[in-house]
């Protein structure tokens, strides 16, 4: 049996569960968890923000933990290895998707949440290719959340071909945001951080941005117009997308991670005059996602993180569901 916190019911409270998973099938990997973080997308299936959480539910796609058992057929991993598994559980890995290494493309890729249990418990199962081997020298407890926000900002540095030498900005200074400064500056970037909160200016710089911009002062965003090559967008709100747009040089990029409640309203001339773009990203690949973790132990990289017991689950989610987190949680099992 495998002990977990479930909830029963839309936005109901996290209560002890058990449940049987069956027997392990032979490309699965049981993981005893040691951590797992709490991400917002935990938050919206609890709600049933998008209209596919099945109840009871058991939230947590930001493991940390060690093998404790092996599928006949898996090799690449061994037991009492520590290893990370985030959104995804599997994917077919016979698509044109999954054969060029896209797996997070997968069109039938399963979400760890999705339709299963999760990692709020002592075990949780994943097929070997999302169970990614941790770096001997990273810290566990800090881990967890570059399985979901950490790869949904680094990934894109990759996909869209940032250079060191570029000036780059990242919106947000969250959850998300805050890895993102970091990585971008260790990337070899000059970053601008944007914030609608001025107080955060002296911590955003502290993590590695050169420039702040109160993103709620039209002037300070008018004064950082054909500046950037690369924007970031991490948040989850509806912005003055035209301003970001002409804060952009001639080809630059407006990228999205964080998903706007309404859709994206921008103005076509000012992209076409400077050939500029918009596009959007998932979390990556399990190579892009191992490249990520080797990449943050060679500059010390972790998020910054509060850690909580498992068995304050709902006092942890009660912090996220008020936008109080500094900067992401973890839940110690």
């Amino acid at each position: 049996m495998i002990r977990a916190y479930a909830a029963t019911e839309k936005s109901g409270k996290l209560e002890p569960f058990e449940y049987d998973p069956g027997l392990l099938g032979e490309e699965e990997v049981e993981i005893q968890v040691e951590y797992c973080g709490i991400c917002h997308s935990d938050l919206h299936m609890l709600d049933n923000d998008w209209g596919m959480t099945q109840y009871p539910f058991v939230p947590g796609h930001e493991v940390v933990g060690t093998v404790s058992a092996l599928g006949s057929r898996v090799t690449t991993l061994k037991v009492g290895q520590r290893v990370g598994a985030g959104w995804f559980s599997h994917s077919c890995m016979t698509c044109e998707w999954c054969m060029s290494g896209n797996q997070n493309l997968c069109p039938k890729a399963e979400g760890i949440i999705v339709g299963r249990h999760g990692g709020f418990a002592d075990k949780v199962r994943v097929n070997y290719e999302w169970a990614i081997a941790i770096p001997d020298d990273m810290n566990p407890v800090s881990a967890g959340p570059l399985f979901c926000g950490g790869i949904t900002v680094f990934n894109p540095i990759l996909v869209c071909g940032v250079k060191p030498t570029e000036k780059v900005g990242v919106i947000g200074i969250g959850g998300l945001g805050h890895m993102a400064i970091r990585f971008l500056k260790a990337w070899g970037c000059e970053v601008t951080a944007f914030s609608h909160s001025p107080e955060k200016e002296a911590e955003a710089k502290a993590m590695g941005a050169t420039h702040f911009v109160n993103s709620v002062d039209p002037e300070a965003l008018a004064s950082v117009a054909n500046s950037l090559d690369f924007i970031l967008s991490t948040v989850t709100a509806d912005l003055n997308w035209d301003a970001y747009i002409n804060a952009l040089r001639p080809k630059g990029r407006l990228h999205v991670v964080g998903v706007a409640p309404n859709p994206l309203s921008a103005s076509l001339f000012p992209l076409l005059l400077g050939q500029k773009s918009i596009s959007a990203s998932p979390l990556g690949s399990p190579v892009t996602t191992s490249d990520m973790l080797n990449f943050s132990v060679r500059h010390g990289l972790e998020p910054i993180i509060e850690v909580y017991p498992l068995e304050q689950v709902n006092e942890a989610f009660e912090k996220l569901r008020n936008g109080k987190p500094r900067y992401r949680l973890v839940l110690k099992v």
